[in-house]
């Protein structure tokens, strides 16, 4: 009885949307409908091609093993989520200038307490791929998990290439900021079929969750003026659902043994901040205005290598009512959210400060405009 009532309630909300949109469904908030595709893309860990905070080329960390002759490796075959604007999947939703930045993470995902998120997901990759999520509260069919559970509820652990299905997240209190949290929380989601492979393959995202009554209508807490969402994450590329064929690409074959040894990329991974290393990621996209409130959220990836330590140069952020200047992130997919004023005019550095994530490219740049500025 208690199933039966929970899809009843779930089919009503999900009616609702498709009557009235995005609005209000009873006291409960609102239904936020993200249409989420899982795509295959290349990706460039270093598309400016060079370090862009020293002007030196890139570094040798980055050669392709194996080889008699000297190949740099920063563009690789990996799958990202990407937003559509509907159901048919047909036509990508644009990212908001201010959330550019993001880079290789899926589309932000948002929600107040209280609402409900639903994720139309289709698998546009050749593998299956699932969507999981952290913190919001599921039933066994919108997990995304594979493991022996007792249910036959298998469809979302594993969507099957070209396939659809429906997540459908509530928000209950238990997923939103703590008693001495800020307004809003960051939550990762990640594929979770073969977690390894598909993490390393890039697909990951983030949601926002606002305190209840701190949004406003789009689910943005109305406390801040700037918000930073920062993926710290090293990107095993010897352990992807498309390691044969970037070998392919930069060695010809996918011989595992080559003239001068195994074949593999960077062992111990590509340590990168939304996916772009060495500044690569967009000044353009890392700007405040001096006296923003400025909130970043901060989580790192899933490799046995995701320890970091995010610094900010010339400020300082405020991590559970304590001020630093450098956040511990202690292990793989731990996060936490910083709030900064902006105070401090000028191009300032942003980067892991564990010594070879800092020296391997995990490294980029933010700008404080002074007051007035055009």
């Amino acid at each position: 009885m208690r199933r039966l009532l929970g899809i009843l309630a779930i089919s009503v909300s999900l009616a609702a949307v498709i009557f009235f949109g995005t609005g209000a469904v009873g006291d409960r908030g609102v239904t936020r409908v993200y249409y989420v595709g899982a795509d295959e893309v290349d990706w460039d860990f270093v598309p400016i091609g060079s370090d862009v905070l020293s002007g030196n080329p890139v570094g040798q960390q980055y050669l392709v093993t194996g080889l008699r002759d000297t190949v740099i490796a920063t563009r690789f075959k990996k799958a990202v989520y990407q937003e559509y604007t509907d159901s048919t999947f047909t036509q990508l939703k644009p990212r908001p200038p201010e959330m550019e930045h993001t880079g290789i993470l899926g589309p932000i995902l948002r929600g107040e307490v209280g609402d409900t998120i639903v994720v139309v997901f289709k698998n546009q990759t050749t593998l299956p791929v699932s969507v999981h999520p952290h913190g919001v509260f599921y039933d066994k069919d919108s997990e995304g998990a594979p493991y022996i559970d007792g249910t036959d509820d298998k469809h979302d652990d594993g969507v099957p290439s070209g396939e659809i299905h429906r997540y459908v997240w509530p928000v209950p209190e238990r997923a939103g900021p703590g008693p001495n949290q800020p307004n809003s929380i960051v939550w990762p989601y990640h594929s979770h079929t073969r977690e390894v492979k598909d993490v390393n393959s890039g697909l990951i995202g983030a949601m926002i969750i606002t305190r209840d009554g701190m949004g406003d209508a789009d689910g943005k807490p109305t406390d801040v003026d700037r918000e930073f969402v920062m993926l710290f994450g090293a990107f095993i590329e010897n352990t992807t659902n498309y390691t044969p064929e970037n070998l392919r690409r930069y060695t010809g074959d996918t011989a595992t043994i080559g003239p001068n040894g195994p074949r593999g990329f960077f062992r111990f991974g590509y340590a990168a901040i939304n996916g772009f290393m060495y500044g690569n990621l967009p000044l353009s996209s890392m700007t405040m205005d001096e006296g923003d409130r400025v909130r970043w959220y901060l989580f790192s990836a899933t490799s046995f290598d995701d320890f970091h330590t995010p610094t900010w140069h010339g400020h300082t952020v405020l991590i559970n009512n304590r001020r630093v200047d450098v956040a511990d992130l202690s292990g793989p997919l731990l996060m936490l959210t910083a709030d900064m004023v902006a105070d401090n005019p000028g191009v300032w550095e942003f980067h892991c400060h564990f010594g070879e994530h800092m020296e391997g490219g995990m490294t980029a740049r933010y700008e404080v405009r002074a007051a007035g500025t055009p």
